[in-house]
């Protein structure tokens, strides 16, 4: 393997740099994407239970134990149940852009990796290619020993840079797909939310109502 390396030539090394730092982004996100974390049974079982405004001090103390996108939109909602439903929905759909982040984080350096490797292996090859014309062009094209280090070079730096860009453009794939998921799973549970609030207040104003009339006859 290391003289594998060394055959490389320059391009290795920060190919060797991205795949250890696109192998530590995959595994932070492998558990960080996992759907308990996401989508917190305990919250969205605060959701499906919600009926009164009751449960709104229950609701709030649950989403207080647990930091991550859906406790945090959850909690924006309860804080919010006395401004009209446009305005809560519109406030869930600004607070969610930024949650985003949290879910999409490291997928950027995972996308520039997948591409840039190949690129690197690419240039790689040119390097090796630059130092068989220069071996031809000193000792001529009989020199084979000579010849091999430079196709060596320009061989392996292509391949290692496919190597490292095949699977983490995967990866990149795979986790871009998952945390759309959860987005989409969050905004479901906070428009459920959204409904539910507006339900209630429309409930409690009409209950106002009737009060007032009866007290007016």
């Amino acid at each position: 393997m290391i003289e594998i390396f060394e055959k490389g030539g320059i391009m290795m090394y920060p190919l060797v740099l991205a795949s250890v730092l696109a192998l530590a982004i995959i595994i932070e996100r492998f558990f960080s994407l996992q759907k308990r974390k996401v989508i917190i049974p305990e919250i969205i079982s605060v959701v499906e239970q919600f009926s009164s405004f009751k449960d709104m001090e229950l609701a709030k103390n649950i989403c207080a134990k647990y930091n991550g996108p859906l406790s945090n939109l959850i909690q924006l909602g309860l804080e919010n149940t006395d401004l009209e439903r446009a305005e809560i929905k519109e406030l869930i759909e600004d607070q969610g852009r930024q949650e985003v982040r949290h879910l999409e984080k490291g997928l950027t350096i995972l996308e520039t990796i997948a591409v840039i490797s190949p690129l690197m292996g690419l240039l790689g090859t040119v390097l090796g290619m630059i130092k068989v014309f220069g071996v031809i062009k000193e000792q001529g094209i009989g020199q084979a020993a000579a010849l091999s280090g430079g196709i060596s070079e320009a061989l392996i730096t292509t391949v290692t840079g496919l190597f490292v860009g095949i699977p983490v453009l995967i990866f990149f794939n795979y986790f871009s797909r998952k945390a759309e998921i959860f987005v989409l799973d969050i905004e479901k549970y906070s428009i459920i939310l959204i409904q539910k609030i507006h339900k209630l207040s429309q409930m409690t104003s009409l209950t106002k109502e009737e009060k007032t009339q009866q007290f007016s006859k």
